[in-house]
């Protein structure tokens, strides 16, 4: 499968097409008018009982689905704008032995997506139009989170030993059918990464490291590296329109970055704890934060002014934008109070889905 060489020069990085502007009641602060009023909205929160915690939550590449995994072997799927409660999911198992750690959607595809198991060792593919998975991917090492390209065609998994690794798409000869492989070649150290817009590099950090890395992709090889966070970088997240990388560390700051110059040109410091997890909204404009706080904090990307917190029942590992409208979606568990209710798995909506 070939691929384009990595650019010499950030600048060379095309720059996709700017989506289309907003209904007028959600319209942008950097132009001077009003952003949308997100203290007007109230998160909805929907409990699922259980001890264990919701790790993950994804929407599809158009929007009209979420899933939601970590209570069990189940991933659940749902459409919030007809019904938010998860509740009304469809359920898909069959695919894992243990419980489901991790979810991601096909890019290019709003009915594919794979989810991944640390204690059964497997990266599952499913099409949500059928209950049955569609391939099952046995690993060597324990997946903690998975990654897709722009393409659909290459996927990321990250071991819980921070090494990364990658599977393909296609087929090996001609009349034989596509499935993805993966490739038994030496991983790459790191905890979190994500794909370039063009699909032909990475940036990948490390919960230990202070430093971010600039990959070529699919060689692997190291083009740059960069110091970002004191203690190690948790999180990695591109501006969707090529202008920013949003990381996020142990230090509880987040920086962004220029990718004109590959320079910080700005920090955000409002969290109080550990970055878990960062989120662009589909024009950019927008920064959700997730913390070890009971809280997501929603920024301004051009200034990193913070524009609303958003009260949570508990800390989220993740957090979610809508992929066209300005909405999130997180999730994680309560903590169980002496004589009060036990811990459950929560997932959360903010926003304006309708």
């Amino acid at each position: 499968m070939s691929h384009p060489s990595p650019p010499k020069d950030e600048d060379e990085i095309p720059i996709p097409e700017r989506p289309p502007s907003p209904p007028l009641h959600t319209t942008f602060s950097v132009r001077g008018i009003h952003p949308p009023t997100f203290s007007a909205f109230k998160p909805r929160d929907f409990r699922v009982p259980s001890s264990q915690s919701m790790n993950h939550v994804a929407w599809s590449c158009d929007g009209k689905k979420l899933a939601a995994v970590g209570v069990d072997k189940l991933t659940r799927v749902w459409n919030p704008e007809k019904n938010p409660d998860i509740r009304s999911a469809q359920s898909y198992s069959g695919g894992h032995s243990d419980d489901v750690d991790y979810v991601s959607w096909n890019p290019t595809h709003p009915e594919l997506f794979c989810t991944s198991s640390q204690k059964d060792r497997r990266v599952v593919f499913w099409d949500a139009r059928q209950s049955k998975y569609t391939q099952q991917c046995p690993l060597r090492v324990s997946p903690a989170k998975t990654v897709y390209a722009p393409d659909g065609k290459s996927l990321l998994f990250i071991s819980i030993g921070h090494r990364i690794s990658y599977m393909t798409f296609g087929a090996t000869g001609e009349g034989s059918k596509e499935e993805w492989r993966s490739f038994d070649r030496e991983p790459v150290v790191g905890s979190s990464a994500v794909f370039n817009h063009a699909g032909d590099g990475l940036v990948v950090s490390h919960s230990l490291e202070h430093t971010i890395r600039i990959l070529d992709y699919p060689s692997m090889n190291v083009l740059e590296s960069l110091a970002a966070h004191v203690g190690g970088c948790m999180a990695l997240a591109f501006d969707p329109r090529a202008r920013y990388l949003a990381t996020g560390g142990l230090d509880s700051i987040v920086n962004m970055v220029d990718l004109n110059d590959w320079v910080c040109t700005r920090t955000i410091t409002v969290c109080e704890n550990n970055i878990n997890d960062l989120s662009f909204s589909f024009d950019g404009e927008y920064l959700a934060i997730a913390s070890g706080g009971n809280y997501i904090d929603i920024c301004a990307t051009e200034t990193g002014i913070p524009l609303h917190r958003v009260p949570a029942l508990a800390s989220s590992p993740t957090v979610a934008w809508h992929p066209s409208k300005y909405a999130i979606a997180y999730c994680g568990q309560t903590k169980a109070k002496e004589g009060g209710p036990p811990s459950t798995a929560v997932v959360s909506m903010f926003g304006l889905l309708e």
